[in-house]
């Protein structure tokens, strides 16, 4: 299968380099330096956790210079710049393309379904976390890459979306086809709004969540507001999700931060507002009490 990933960033460039990696058919849609240097030496991924560098050659060009049809488009650009890609993804699309967005956002991949009426766009998400440490080089802090996607309604599933999942294996991620996308995509967002909403608020990296403190204790206070939102909105999880995230962190590197709080640091635009004040609005539809939302929300809108 052809697979094309809008995005060479901290999950598009992971991404794109397992399945290269994996003997896959991958181009890499991206620009600037970073393009230049993937094209020119190829991407190079340094494993934070173990200290090893390896670099791989890619198949990398700009949106212009893209003239193929992918069977698979994969999604990992920020939420603020998905209206961007709309253009590119009408230019490439054929009848049989399925389009997967990989973001942090809850619930993008219906938002983009009314964008690309004809198109199938799935749900998933990705557990993985990695920065851009230069142009053509990223970091990933930790080993987990398990990318989890699916249709939202049965009537929409196709085969290729298993061969989808199959690609991933061979790969060397974990590729989960679920049966249960906005429940497994709500789960995700369990972990990445609440670690970077506690990261932003106190100002620190995996580390200092990862011991006994006060940003530990409101990580998993805000975890437990999402699951409380999720029973409100008819979703139930068979995990305890405070566990279950708890570890994920701690297989992180302690010096790891998110994006979002990079993001904000550095002076960019972000996603804070789907990533912590879309929640506080979330609670308030459905009538959920969410303190530590609140609390952190109040505090950024009045320091950022």
């Amino acid at each position: 299968m052809k697979y094309m990933i809008i995005g060479a960033g901290e999950t598009g460039g992971i991404l794109g380099y397992k399945l290269t990696e994996g003997g896959k058919d991958v181009t890499l849609i991206a620009r600037g330096a970073h393009l230049k240097v993937m094209q020119a030496q190829g991407l190079t991924i340094h494993q934070l956790w173990n200290g090893q560098m390896q670099t791989l050659p890619v198949r990398a060009v700009s949106e212009e210079e893209y003239d193929e049809r992918p069977d698979v488009i994969l999604v990992c650009v920020k939420d603020y710049s998905l209206g961007s890609v709309y253009p590119l993804i009408r230019r490439v699309s054929g009848p049989d393309t399925v389009v997967i967005p990989i973001l942090n956002i809850y619930g993008t991949g219906g938002r983009m379904q009314e964008q690309l009426p004809g198109i199938l766009v799935t749900d998933g998400c990705i557990y993985v976390s990695a920065s851009i440490e230069a142009p053509g080089v990223l970091t990933q802090h930790g080993a987990i890459c398990r990318v989890v996607f699916g249709v939202r309604h049965r009537e929409e599933y196709r085969p290729v979306l298993k061969e989808v999942a199959r690609d991933f294996e061979e790969s060397g991620m974990i590729g989960i086809l679920s049966e249960n996308i906005q429940r497994d995509a709500l789960q995700k967002f369990s972990y990445v709004s609440p670690i970077g909403a506690v990261g932003l608020y106190f100002n620190c990296a995996a580390g200092t969540i990862q011991q006994e403190g006060a940003p530990r204790e409101m990580f998993k206070a805000m975890i437990r507001e999402i699951v409380a939102l999720a029973e409100a909105m008819d979703i139930h999880f068979e995990q305890d999700l405070v566990e279950v995230n708890l570890k994920i962190l701690s297989d992180l590197a302690p010096e790891a931060t998110t994006s979002m709080q990079r993001d904000i640091l550095a002076g960019k635009q972000s996603e804070i507002d789907g990533l912590i004040y879309q929640v506080v609005r979330l609670g308030q539809q459905y009538g959920v009490v969410m303190p530590q939302y609140e609390e952190v929300a109040a505090k950024l809108r009045a320091s950022l």
